[in-house]
């Protein structure tokens, strides 16, 4: 394995999200400053149409940060935050219910391995971004806008529920061949005593040939 997969890995290695996505309370105590919503947390669901670009062959450019996902099958049209771990070693969660959040500490969308982007389920006050992250079946598409005006797209390829008390972390964030895209959320039973749900839902995504599209500005 290479070095720089080896500190990835390692960095992965010390994500926890038994603890932190999904909480139907208030948000986390450090959560990131984040602007403006989007979407509002109770209509998150119900996001606007899906941006789209033509799609192109050319070959990637360089690595550039994520800033929008698209999961149109769900009606899911969301911005991304920057999310990094907290101090007890905790991934941050999106301050916003109604946003998703892209885990900086890990490769970025169109790397190889595997590009974190986490989102609540739900909240006190209803739905949340991955409320139906669930409803996901396999070669359902999703689409990732980069800060560099380009588009990447992934097709959804199988989903897998976990406990939290035994999440396999280095087997769902560790070093993958080629780029994916694991989408987080939380799901089963909800504990009352701890205020959490009980399971995490990953659902993974490979990119797809001629995935990158052409920048606004080329169009």
């Amino acid at each position: 394995m290479p070095a720089t997969d080896r500190r990835v890995a390692a960095g992965l290695a010390s994500v926890t999200l038994a603890l932190v996505l999904g909480a139907r309370g208030q948000p986390p105590a450090r959560p990131e400053a984040a602007p403006a919503p989007a979407v509002p947390s109770t209509t998150a669901t119900r996001a606007t149409t899906a941006t789209t670009a033509p799609p192109s062959t050319r070959p990637p450019r360089r690595p550039s940060p994520p800033v929008r996902v698209e999961l149109p099958t769900i009606g899911v049209s969301s911005r991304l935050v920057r999310l990094g771990l907290l101090a007890d070693g905790t991934m941050e969660v999106p301050r916003d219910y109604g946003v998703a959040g892209w885990f900086s500490g890990g490769p970025m969308p169109g790397q190889d391995g595997p590009a974190v982007i986490a989102g609540h389920v739900d909240s006190k006050r209803g739905p949340a971004v991955f409320y139906r992250l669930g409803e996901l079946r396999r070669g359902d598409p999703v689409r990732v806008l980069r800060a560099d005006g380009a588009w990447l797209a992934f097709e959804v390829t199988g989903s897998a529920r976990y406990a939290k008390a035994g999440f396999p972390t280095e087997a769902v964030f560790g070093p993958v061949p080629g780029p994916m895209l694991r989408l987080v959320t939380c799901g089963g039973a909800f504990d009352r005593a701890s205020g959490h749900d009980l399971d995490n839902l990953v659902v993974t995504a490979r990119q797809t040939e001629g995935a990158e599209s052409a920048r606004a500005d080329d169009q």
